[in-house]
């Protein structure tokens, strides 16, 4: 244990005087107000069968009769007069049953403890305790301190010396709380008492290490124990799993020595799961089955889980409905299953038989909305859940915006700006880049870079939002400002990034820069480029009506090239009227989605351009013995932050006579020449 104190770059000094400073408590972070203990005996390990209680009618009075605060003092009054006060073990479980019985008062239990003649360690890690699990926990230190103090006055060393059960509440504390200087300091304690080889110390040690996110120094500790029972193996598993590493979770469970509980169970499913591998959870169920293992609700929860992200969702649902108790987490792992693999319609219909409803199953649908980019269901579905009191949180939020980016929905993202602001939701990176994403797809790239100042700690996805933001509106060099600040900021791009910089790069015709930035991907940033990425080399290249070296791009790829990258070639052909490479691009495209009727069209008008009237005929005879129709086109318009979309010949809306009768009055103001080179296109169409 020493070489993980030697690790440390900065260290505080073993707990002889960690609180030098009254300042020091208020930098550790609070967490949130608890709810109050309800006051029944499941809330409680309260063991009152002790054969000391049971044999002291006094202490049996406290410990079954006891309801309060009052009649606790009144049977502090009787052991006082009786003498039973001045006996350490009564005294102390006195002290605990206030500390940590349904009818504990936390004050009072430190006053009682503070006034006992001759404190002990059980009476000290009873309070700790409670304070660790109280509004407050990060007082727990101070009662440390205060504990090595009165040992200190009791005999001028260590009269009262934490035990083997001080330290885990303590490491669990620094756990909890993320303050893990100072669980390295109490690790110095730990040492200086020699606990260091205790198992139970040994486990809080690794758990609380896991914590940190130091898990090489976590399986250190593991490696080196003398005794390892089933809490060093689970806490070290966990500690895998937690950090997304499941391959050495599950190797450190194939080298289990002893059998594996639920806690166990939970750890490698839940690594089946982030690895995917349905094989190896299949066979972890079948072996809980097999040792007789029951299948409690966590158990369940955990198997679902495994089974949806594995795409299994018959052995998911079946499972679920199987299960004799739901919780939240049951019927959410459902949602979330089904979502992820598009099932919409079968997420809603769990979502709708939930019992209850917490914020994260209206986000696992929102999101699996959004991803489906059925933005305008997603927006509903926030409405219905504002309908039901739900308090939205950041992720709400984040899928709102991205809503109203996939639909264009400005006003919506404006309302939904200052909700944010409103409920002074924290504007985090995040939020923030949601935000610019928002503004830049609906149209105002001013408004995106006034959020995108203001956002705090900008990191690489922020920077990726901006520079996609301005090439969309065709604002080049201002993207490849931000790129050169990016860099310079020490924000290492990705692939997204690079995919914006280059799409910048297309829409300001900058050839030469795009291949310059096309080459350092590689030798610069060591990203592979993908498809997108040529992509948007063709479409750079053929746009400047550099042909063939677009072509000569498309061959020296890697790998084959997708529909989108010779869309992007045959587009250029049709701009500069190039029909012989415009054929083989067509070729190509016809076999990748021979049902795409935009391919037929434009070939065909290229045809017609260049005087080729036999061979548009012949694509126009293909498109018809292929039974490929054109697809109506479709728009969408927002009206009072309500999005409304229109097809071609559209009978759905209820205004839709008024709306033909505007078309045609517009129609009319167009002029005849205008008028009659729409209505040649539209003949020729189709």
């Amino acid at each position: 244990m020493l070489s993980l104190l030697s690790q440390r770059r900065r260290i505080r000094k073993p707990f002889s005087n960690p609180f030098r400073s009254r300042h020091t408590l208020s930098a550790l972070p609070q967490r949130r107000k608890r709810p109050k203990r309800i006051c029944d005996g499941a809330a409680t390990e309260w063991n009152t069968t002790h054969i000391f209680v049971t044999s002291n009618p006094t202490l049996s009075i406290l410990e079954t009769k006891c309801k309060s605060l009052f009649h606790l003092k009144q049977i502090q009054s009787q052991m006082t007069v009786t003498g039973l006060a001045s006996d350490g073990l009564a005294y102390s479980r006195l002290v605990a049953f206030c500390a940590l019985s349904p009818a504990a008062d936390l004050n009072y239990a430190k006053r009682l403890l503070f006034a006992m003649e001759n404190p002990n360690a059980f009476s000290w890690n009873v309070v700790i305790r409670a304070v660790a699990d109280s509004p407050a926990p990060s007082h727990v230190f101070v009662m440390y301190k205060q504990m090595l103090a009165a040992g200190a006055g009791a005999g001028g060393g260590f009269g009262l010396r934490p035990d083997r059960y001080t330290y885990p509440l303590l490491f669990k504390a620094c756990a909890n709380l993320e303050v893990f200087d100072l669980g390295f300091a109490i690790l110095g304690n730990v040492l200086k008492m020699c606990y260091d080889s205790d198992v139970f110390v040994r486990n809080a040690l690794i758990h609380f290490l896991v914590c940190c996110g130091e898990l090489e120094a976590a399986h250190k500790v593991f490696d080196e124990s003398p005794v390892r029972d089933l809490v060093s193996w689970n806490s070290l598993i966990n500690g895998y799993v937690r950090s997304g590493r499941g391959e050495e979770a599950l190797r450190i469970y194939r080298r289990m020595e002893l059998d594996p509980d639920e806690v166990t169970m939970i750890a490698a499913v839940a690594a089946c799961a982030q690895l995917e591998n349905l094989e190896l959870g299949r066979e972890l169920h079948q072996f809980a089955g097999a040792k007789g293992m029951n299948i409690t609700v966590r158990l369940g929860n955990a198997l679902v889980d495994m089974y949806a992200k594995c795409g299994d969702l018959d052995s998911a649902r079946a499972l679920f409905d199987g299960m004799e108790e739901k919780t939240v987490v049951s019927w959410t792992t459902m949602v979330v299953g089904y979502a992820k693999f598009g099932y919409l319609d079968f997420a809603r219909k769990v979502f709708d038989a939930m019992p209850e409803k917490d914020i994260v199953p209206w986000n696992a649908l929102l999101s699996g909305y959004i991803k489906a980019q059925r933005g305008k269901q997603a927006l509903r579905l926030f409405h219905e859940m504002q309908a039901t009191g739900v308090e939205p949180d950041e992720v709400t939020m984040v899928c709102c915006l991205s809503a109203c980016a996939q639909l264009g929905a400005l006003d919506a993202g404006v309302w939904i700006h200052g909700y944010i602001e409103k409920h002074a939701l924290s504007l985090n990176v995040v939020l923030g880049t949601a935000l610019v994403d928002m503004y830049a797809k609906c149209g105002n790239i001013k408004k995106a870079l006034q959020v995108f100042r203001d956002i705090p700690g900008k990191n690489t996805h922020a920077y990726t939002a901006i520079i996609g933001g301005l090439a969309l509106h065709g604002v080049a060099q201002d993207a490849l400002s931000l790129f050169s600040d990016m860099i310079d900021a020490g924000l290492a791009p990705d692939a997204i990034t690079f995919l914006g910089v280059l799409s910048a790069c297309c829409h300001g015709g900058l050839v030469e820069r795009g291949q310059e930035i096309f080459s350092e991907m590689v030798s610069g940033f060591g990203i592979r480029p993908q498809a997108k990425h040529y992509s948007c080399m063709v479409d750079l290249l053929g746009r400047a009506g550099l042909l063939k070296e677009a072509m000569a791009t498309i061959e020296s790829m890697p790998m084959e090239a997708d529909a989108v990258i010779w869309g992007a070639m045959f587009f250029a052909c049709r701009m500069h009227k190039n029909i012989e490479i415009g054929e083989t691009a067509a070729a190509k495209l016809m076999e990748l989605d021979p049902g795409d009727s935009a391919i037929y069209v434009v070939l065909a008008s290229m045809y017609r351009e260049a005087n080729m009237g036999e061979k548009a005929d012949e694509v126009r005879k293909t498109m018809k013995m292929r039974g490929v129709e054109k697809t109506p086109g479709c728009s969408a318009i927002e009206v009072d932050g309500k999005v409304f979309e229109f097809v071609v010949k559209d009978e759905s809306h209820r205004r839709r006579r008024e709306i033909y009768q505007c078309l045609l009055s517009l129609s009319g103001q167009m002029g005849s020449v205008s008028l009659g080179l729409v209505w040649k296109d539209l003949d020729f169409v189709f």
